[in-house]
C-alpha cells in the first residue's frame, strides 16, 4: 500500500488529473501563496493544483525535503521558470489518505510575483475555456 506521499507525488510525476481528484477530500481547503483568502472545495483546488501541475511542476521540479509527521507532510520543493529559482514549500495534512488542506509558500518575491502572472494567465485560459 503506498503512503500519503507517494500517492502526492505520483500525480506530480503523471500530472494526471483523475489521480489529483482522488487524493482530494470534497472539503479540501487551498492556502495559496498569492491569494488572501483561502479555497475551499474540491474543485477549487483542483483548479489551482492543475494549473501549478502545469506551471511549477516542470522538468526542474524537485523535492528537495520531505518532513513526515502522522497527518502532516512538509515538503520542500525547487524548480526554475523563465531563468527564475522558485523554493518553496507545500504543507499538505491528511485524513484518512485525503487531502484535507494544502499550503503553498514560495520565496523569492520575484518568484512568487512570476507565479501569481504565470497561474493568473493559466486560470483564466481554463476559466474561458467553460
Amino acid at each position: 500500500m503506498k503512503t500519503n506521499v507517494e500517492n502526492w507525488q505520483e500525480v506530480i510525476n503523471s500530472r494526471d488529473l483523475g489521480k489529483l481528484n482522488a487524493i482530494l477530500s470534497e472539503d479540501v481547503v487551498f492556502y495559496s501563496p498569492v491569494v488572501h483568502t483561502p479555497q475551499v472545495g474540491k474543485k477549487v483546488t483542483q483548479l489551482y493544483l492543475s494549473a501549478a501541475l502545469h506551471v511549477i511542476a516542470n522538468d526542474s521540479f524537485v523535492y528537495l525535503k520531505k518532513v513526515i509527521d502522522g497527518d502532516e507532510t512538509i515538503l520542500e520543493f525547487e524548480t526554475e521558470i523563465d531563468g527564475i529559482v522558485v523554493n518553496g514549500v507545500d504543507i499538505i495534512t491528511w485524513n484518512n489518505g485525503k487531502i484535507i488542506a494544502f499550503k503553498v509558500m514560495i520565496r523569492p518575491l520575484k518568484a512568487v510575483n512570476l507565479i501569481h502572472q504565470k497561474m493568473g494567465e493559466l486560470l483564466l485560459k481554463f476559466q474561458q475555456k467553460k
